[in-house]
């Protein structure tokens, strides 16, 4: 299992190099900056997910030592999950104001 430092990926500057090699990148690849972004949230949640099932599952039936881990499995479900919310509504917000902007 990664931990949380593992799963981040380090920041770019946002110069006019990097952008175009953004844009390339982003087409090589056949996803936009902005869809991996929800990619990656929602595979963080799918992740999340099966942590805290598998958790639950150990609690149930034993197998677990320490039953704070499945709190903490679950927590980490719920931030995953409240995270993926707030991206999209920004993701409305924003394209609510895009379609409000006169040209």
């Amino acid at each position: 299992m990664l931990t949380p430092m593992e799963k981040l990926t380090p920041l770019t500057p946002l110069s006019a190099g990097s952008k175009n090699q953004a844009k390339e990148t982003a087409s090589l690849e056949g996803e936009s900056m902005f869809g991996s972004i929800f990619r990656s949230a929602i595979d963080d949640v799918k992740e999340t997910d099966a942590e805290a099932r598998e958790a639950q599952y150990l609690l149930a039936t034993g197998q677990l030592d320490n039953p704070a881990m499945a709190m903490i499995a679950g927590t980490k479900n719920a931030i995953a999950v409240d995270f993926l919310i707030q991206l999209r509504n920004k993701a409305q917000d924003a394209y609510s104001e895009l379609t409000r902007m006169n040209f």
